[in-house]
């Protein structure tokens, strides 16, 4: 397809759209987890990429950022448009139309969109490991990876193996301690998980997780808005009787420091990781924005705060109740996930499937622009039960952006 081509098709679905674009699901698979089995995924394609691939355990959502897997093809973690039976990238078309797609200043800063989201889900937790900083990153041509989490009740019906995740580091711990666990990797476990502490996870809470922060997320089904890079270091050796390879550890270092266990202890931010202060700095819960459930609709903030003085991204949970509609006006482009019910988003019908064979094309995904976004959407639930939507957004959005522990405030819940 000529570029000629495809910028007529990128301006035909924005118009027929109205600014509103309907995204192909997007499935991610991990070779070194186990698929939970709630993303609506039938289980005859769990591994619909083959066994050597790994199970399916990951939709992203809005995404120009490409999964770094082992055997992967190209495209692999790239959204798709959606538009009159053809599809294109969204990252080829936020390229055409980058200005009016995520608006111009964060076009001129970034030339793409830096950001996106995704579900993971995993019948049990992942190994202990960090996402490198942006310095560090860079080393390797990469950027770094905060993220934030938002465990959402309509997928978390069940908490499936090990519900809880461990965070950071006990107070105390020295880095001679984790030296030693890397010393040991190849004697079974290496015991990381005993300097560590591990939260019980909550349906309708979340965290803010910056890089350099050691984390092994539980079993609950995570919406995890995150910075547009696909970069970690596993520190834990085995995680529930299966080896993990050393490889996974220094996959984003610099090959001379592969066996550098000084270098390997010092990539971590060890004030974040021993702050006897963990849960009060990183733990979320849901804050109302906007409306109240007299009004027909509830919009709530799920992900908030700073990651080093910067807003990096947040999101924000949509609840729409049977025979009503709002508009929402937001000063951003944003991703948008439809997780219960059905209902008109601008001019796409949507609507949450129950159940998804591997490449079908569902109702449920969509891209809104910056230039959409700010004259506003209309959601108008068409249903019988509440219409509920997640939508993400990338940096420095929204002037009003709740700080972490604002939730404790009088009135918010």
């Amino acid at each position: 397809m000529s570029e000629q081509d495809l910028a007529a098709r990128v301006r035909g679905a924005l118009e027929a759209g109205e600014g509103v674009l309907r995204l192909v699901p997007t499935w991610v698979p991990r070779s070194f987890l186990m698929p939970g089995g709630r993303l609506k995924l039938s289980r005859d394609d769990l591994y619909a990429l083959g066994t050597q691939r790994g199970g399916i355990d990951e939709r992203w959502f809005a995404s120009t950022t490409p999964a770094v897997n082992e055997g992967a093809p190209a495209d692999e973690g790239l959204s798709y448009v959606v538009y009159s039976g053809e599809r294109f990238t969204l990252r080829d078309a936020i390229g055409l139309h980058g200005p009016e797609m995520i608006g111009t200043k964060l076009w001129d800063s970034y030339k793409r969109w830096p950001v996106y989201s995704k579900f993971f889900d995993n019948l049990g937790p992942i190994p202990h490991h960090m996402h490198q900083n942006q310095e560090q990153a860079a080393k390797l041509g990469r950027e770094g990876k905060p993220e934030g989490y938002y465990f959402p009740p309509q997928l978390n019906w069940t908490g499936n193996n090990f519900p809880y995740t461990f965070f950071g580091l006990e107070p105390g711990t020295r880095k001679d301690d984790v030296r030693r666990c890397l010393e040991q990797w190849n004697q079974g476990d290496n015991g990381i998980l005993d300097l560590s502490k591990a939260y019980r996870l909550k349906p309708g809470t979340g965290w803010l997780v910056p890089p350099d922060v050691l984390h092994a997320p539980g079993s609950l089904v995570t919406f995890e808005p995150q910075w547009g890079s696909d970069v970690f270091g596993m520190y834990q050796s085995m995680v529930e009787g299966r080896r993990v390879p050393w490889e996974l550890l220094v996959k984003d270092v610099p090959e001379p420091y592969h066996h550098d266990l000084d270098y390997l202890v010092d990539q971590l931010d060890w004030e974040k990781n021993v702050d006897p202060a963990f849960k009060a700095h990183n733990y979320l819960e849901p804050i109302v924005r906007s409306g109240i459930p007299a009004d027909g609709f509830v919009d709530k903030w799920i992900v908030y705060g700073t990651v080093d003085g910067k807003q990096l991204f947040s999101a924000c949970e949509l609840t729409v109740h049977p025979g009503h509609s709002t508009t929402i006006k937001d000063t951003g482009a944003y991703g948008l996930i439809v997780v219960q019910g059905s209902g008109q988003i601008g001019a796409l019908d949507v609507d949450s499937p129950n159940f998804i064979r591997f490449g079908e094309v569902t109702k449920d995904e969509v891209f809104v622009t910056a230039r959409r976004a700010a004259a506003g959407v209309s959601f108008k639930n068409t249903g019988s039960e509440p219409f509920v939507s997640l939508r993400y957004f990338g940096p420095d959005t929204h002037a009003n952006l709740p700080s972490v522990g604002d939730h404790q405030k009088a009135g918010q819940n």
